[in-house]
């Protein structure tokens, strides 16, 4: 019987110890940083020389890059690490978007791909849509999305391999775990990724330059894009994502997407007009736990990026962000038709995962017969839950008050049945 991971307790949030081999590279990045810009003329030259294009279709995306391009400059300090990764990642952003816009050209047939209904899952992090995410995207039945194609959708015709050459995104996805893995040694006991892991799809929204994921780029906190974002009608971008998925399935089969992301908590309304045959799965937990929860993988990851991490800034920012979510989802929730839309209560998934997809299979139209029961449960013998550690979390980490946040979110508490936890 193997030995259960002892807990984990993070105790250099504030101050953290690197390898060796992290404290190399970052003193390696610091002169190419000093001479990197974070403006939107620098990552646009960067992607077109990087690919040779220039159509990135559709304009709009051009002011949504210049208020983020701000955010990251204005919103917090970034490390000279931090400010080479952001610029990496804008600029693949970027890339992505002239890649797919080159391929829509040359291969209009891959915008006619007609999908099956979706199933979403929405809800706050840490609340379990990961582990229901990846239960269900185990089943052949579902094309989900897997880490190295959320990196990079679409690969350039250059790169394109040889038959039975290995894709180079695989490489590049595994590198950047690796790299990953060497800083942060606790990150998989908090949201575990492989290079096939199935992702969350806010890599493909940040394509159009619209996620959430813009708002936590590198710092874990960006109140310059936020504001923007939630002023914004995000259909539009949904619809990009559409064409994404559908470009997708035409590349590499599959009809069916199994979707997830916090983001659509606060979309429901949006969801309900752009997949209005999706089935949605609404994932209910206590808020206080999940800030705790989240804060702390915030700001264990912020470590990467920002010149001097504030657990308690980051805490406080992220307490707020989630009240933004919750208030949004309680406002939209009755926007989903009820025959196609459940909630999942934490506490009565955990332990009963099967149940609550045999629900979600049930209301979306898919048969869960043997061969999904098969899947999911070699998906649950290969991924034990627990097996890197559990990490303990405290909310005297971020100087929150847990009283004071029971109250805080009391509208959403009485408005979903969940459990209150200690």
């Amino acid at each position: 019987m193997a030995t259960k991971p002892e807990d984990i307790r993070i105790l250099d949030l504030a101050n953290p110890q690197f390898p060796d081999d992290y404290l190399e590279a970052a003193k390696m990045a610091a002169p190419m940083a000093e001479t990197t810009r974070l403006e939107a003329d620098a990552v646009i030259e960067q992607a077109t020389n990087e690919t040779g294009l220039s159509d990135f279709g559709e304009d709009g995306w051009q002011e949504r890059l210049e208020v983020s391009m701000k955010g990251l400059r204005e919103d917090a300090e970034l490390s000279p690490m931090g400010k080479l990764s952001a610029f990496a990642q804008m600029t693949a952003f970027l890339k992505n978007r002239l890649l797919l816009t080159d391929l829509w050209k040359r291969h209009p047939e891959s915008l006619e791909v007609e999908l099956d209904p979706p199933v979403l899952i929405a809800g706050l992090p840490r609340s379990g849509t990961t582990h229901l995410h990846s239960l269900i995207g185990a089943d052949p039945k579902f094309r989900a999305l897997p880490w190295w194609e959320a990196l990079e959708p679409v690969l350039a015709e250059s790169e394109k391999p040889e038959p039975g050459e290995p894709d180079p995104r695989l490489e590049r996805a595994a590198a950047g775990i690796a790299f990953r893995d060497m800083a942060m040694p606790h990150f998989n006991a908090m949201h575990e990724m492989t290079v096939d892991h199935i992702h969350e799809e806010i890599h493909l929204l940040a394509i159009d330059l619209a996620t959430v994921f813009i708002e936590n780029l590198g710092i874990g906190m960006g109140p310059t894009y936020r504001d923007y974002y939630l002023a914004h009608d995000q259909a539009p971008h949904y619809r990009y994502l559409e064409k994404i998925l559908k470009t997708l399935s035409w590349l590499r089969g599959g009809k069916r997407w199994i979707l997830k992301s916090p983001q659509h908590l606060e979309q429901l309304a949006v969801i309900g007009e752009v997949f209005p045959d999706s089935t949605v799965a609404i994932c209910h937990r206590d808020p206080v736990s999940t800030v705790a929860s989240f804060a702390t993988m915030i700001s264990y990851s912020s470590r990467l990026a920002a010149k001097q991490v504030d657990p308690k800034r980051l805490g406080h920012y992220w307490a707020g962000r989630i009240e933004t979510f919750l208030r949004r989802c309680v406002e939209q929730r009755d926007a989903l038709a009820p025959e196609r839309s459940l909630d999942v209560l934490f506490h009565e998934y955990m332990g009963n995962e099967l149940d609550t997809v045999s629900s979600i299979y049930q209301m979306a139209g898919v048969p869960f017969d043997d061969e999904s029961r098969g899947a999911i449960a070699k998906y649950q013998d290969d991924h034990p839950r627990g097996r890197f550690g559990r990490v303990r979390y405290d909310l005297a980490d971020f100087e929150l008050d847990r009283s004071e946040l029971r109250e805080r979110f009391r509208f959403y508490t009485d408005r979903f049945p969940v459990r209150l936890e200690s």
